[in-house]
Order: C-alpha cells, then sequence, then structure tokens
C-alpha cells in the first residue's frame, strides 16, 4: 500500500485522496464490479418509500437477493434475510481481501460493538445475555465470560483500555452515555493508528470523514438539547474541535457559514435547517450517509485495488440498512415523507 502522507491543512474539494492502483487486486476487483451491477438502484428504493404499503415495497424486491416469501413475510422472516445478505457480503470481503489486517480491521467493528454492549450491562447491573455479534475477531461467548468474571485481560490491549475508559467515563458522574463516548473515542483511534501501521492513504480518509460526520451528528445533537458538554466531539477527523464547539454557539441558520470553506458544508448546513424547522436528524443522517457514500464512489477510479472491495462492503452494508428501514417504516405505516426525507 503507498504511505500515507498527513494532511496539516485541507488540500481537497470534496474528497480525501483515495490512493492509487494495486495491481495485486486485479481478479478481486473485477468480481466486485460485476457484484456491483447487481445492487438495488436508488430508483427502486425511492419506489419502495413511495410504495402504498408493506406489501407492496416488498414486491419491488422479488426479483432481487431480498425476496420474501410470499404469505408469510413476518418481521422476524425480514431479519433473518439480512442478516444473511450481511453475513454473505462481509465473507465476501474478507475471501476478497488479500491483505489480511485490513480484514481484521473491519472486524474490529464487531468487538467495539460487543464490547460497548458488554460494559453497558455491566455497569447497569442487566443480564449479560448472549446477543452479542459473531462476526467480529474474537469469539461472541468470550465477552459474556470475561465480564462475568468481572475482568477482561483476556483481550488485547487495545479492547482492555477501551473498557477501562468507558468504565472510569460512567463513574465520573454515573451518565451511561460516557460508555459510549469513550468507546466511539477509543475505537476511532484505533482505526487511524491502524491506518497509519498500513500506510493506507485511502483508510485514513476513510476514518477521518467517519470522525467528521460522527461530530457532526453529536454537534447537532448537543445543540438541539442545548446541553453544556464540549469534551465529546472525537479527536483526528478534517474539521477542527474548535470549529465544532463554535458551531455549538452559532443559531442554526448561521451553522452554514461556519461550515462554508469545509467540504462538509452541505451536509452542516442541510441537517441544521432539518432540526430547526422539524427538531429531527432524519436529513442529517441522510446527509452524512449521502458524503460517505459519495466517498466510496470514487474509487470506481480505481482500476485495481483494495479500495473497491472495501468499498463495496460498506455501499452493500448501506444497502441492506436502507432496505430494512425502509420495509420497517412501512411495516409500521410511517408517513411516505418522512421515509424519503431519511432516503433521498
Amino acid at each position: 500500500m503507498p504511505d500515507v502522507a498527513e494532511q496539516s491543512i485541507l488540500d481537497f474539494y470534496t474528497y480525501p485522496p483515495i490512493g492509487g492502483d494495486d495491481w495485486r487486486y486485479g481478479y478481486q476487483t473485477a468480481e466486485i464490479r460485476a457484484m456491483e451491477l447487481q445492487m438495488l438502484s436508488s430508483a427502486t428504493l425511492v419506489d419502495m418509500a413511495n410504495a402504498e404499503d408493506f406489501e407492496q415495497a416488498a414486491d419491488f424486491l422479488s426479483s432481487s437477493e431480498y425476496a420474501l416469501p410470499q404469505g408469510g413475510r413476518s418481521f422476524a422472516e425480514l431479519q433473518d434475510i439480512f442478516k444473511l445478505r450481511r453475513t454473505a457480503a462481509r465473507k465476501l470481503f474478507s475471501d476478497l481481501m488479500l491483505d489480511k489486517p485490513v480484514a481484521e480491521l473491519f472486524k474490529t467493528r464487531d468487538d467495539f460493538a460487543n464490547l460497548r454492549l458488554a460494559v453497558r450491562r455491566m455497569l447497569t447491573e442487566k443480564p449479560l445475555g448472549s446477543d452479542y455479534s459473531d462476526e467480529g475477531n474474537f469469539p461472541a461467548e468470550l465477552f459474556a465470560k470475561a465480564f462475568e468474571e468481572e475482568g477482561h485481560s483476556i483481550f488485547p490491549d487495545y479492547m482492555q483500555e477501551a473498557a477501562d475508559r468507558a468504565v472510569l467515563g460512567y463513574y465520573q458522574n454515573k451518565d451511561i452515555r460516557q460508555v459510549d463516548y469513550a468507546i466511539d473515542a477509543s475505537q476511532a483511534e484505533y482505526n487511524l493508528a491502524r491506518a497509519r501501521e498500513l500506510k493506507s492513504i485511502f483508510l485514513l480518509g476513510l476514518f477521518k470523514i467517519q470522525i467528521d460526520l460522527t461530530n457532526i451528528r453529536t454537534m447537532l445533537r448537543l445543540k438541539l438539547a442545548e446541553s453544556e458538554q464540549r469534551d465529546v466531539f472525537l479527536h483526528g477527523g478534517f474539521i477542527g474541535l474548535e470549529r465544532l464547539k463554535n458551531g455549538l454557539e452559532t443559531s442554526y441558520e448561521g451553522l452554514g457559514q461556519l461550515f462554508f470553506s469545509m467540504p462538509h458544508h452541505r451536509v452542516v448546513e442541510t441537517g441544521a435547517g432539518y432540526v430547526a424547522s422539524n427538531r429531527s436528524f432524519l436529513k442529517a443522517e441522510q446527509q452524512c450517509e449521502d458524503y460517505l457514500m459519495g466517498f466510496l464512489k470514487t474509487t470506481g477510479q480505481i482500476t485495481a485495488g483494495p479500495q473497491p472491495i472495501i468499498a463495496y462492503l460498506l455501499t452493500k452494508e448501506n444497502e441492506i440498512r436502507t432496505v430494512r428501514l425502509i420495509l420497517t417504516a412501512k411495516k409500521n405505516s410511517l408517513d411516505k415523507k418522512l421515509i424519503l426525507d431519511r432516503i433521498s
């Protein structure tokens, strides 16, 4: 993988650089290009959102891998199909990724999610249960075992440190939200460190974008709640923390101007306007999602490399979430406008 060049200032207009070709991935990239052609079009998703009811929305999937059985179509069946599709996408990613440390890095998403669940359950003295993901680097049963025994030394240092950080954060004010902030921060730091170790320009840009989008969501949520918290933003993104903190003191109408020089200007301005008028984060979520998907689409210029493999995994996972969101909304008879505001 090419060397990473750190940036002290933004030298891109919309998206950061993604690196060059890696011809070891010639066959793998060709396979991914074929898989991309089978993905649902945005028009299909909009048609599903505009459908009169759940049954009509489900019919749009009849010729796809999400096809539901006629007659049954229970919520449990939906969940099973979505889980199968996600597992299949992740297996394909793991099989095609020649750089195994990258595959392991993406599995840590489930490890951190399991850790979050285990710590929250331990601190709130709720039964640990068994609903941990089994798609991480560590077996799901390890998380229950580790915290039942009131210790987590069986995990590597970065996981132990994340757990300790979450527990300490919670006991400062016994605020369970501090668990999420601490683990999010630990995960962001770990991702950036691994991207640098792997010398991946693309992964570094991806993780910085994810940090920025998380911080934008956090800023808007803190503003709406009129919270005094200022120390919960993640470090390491392209957006400076002072700008985000200034955003908390700026009117919703002024946020667009504050972020005018940033690539995330549209995300902030559109999301803030919707929060101000509807007291809802639907549009902010949609704009964050669109920005990330736009970055992933820039891997289309790569002829061969790991970038399209990574982009396919994240895009496919996003497709699965979107289909699940639409069908769940239809199942619960939510207004079409709300669904469309969230997806387009």
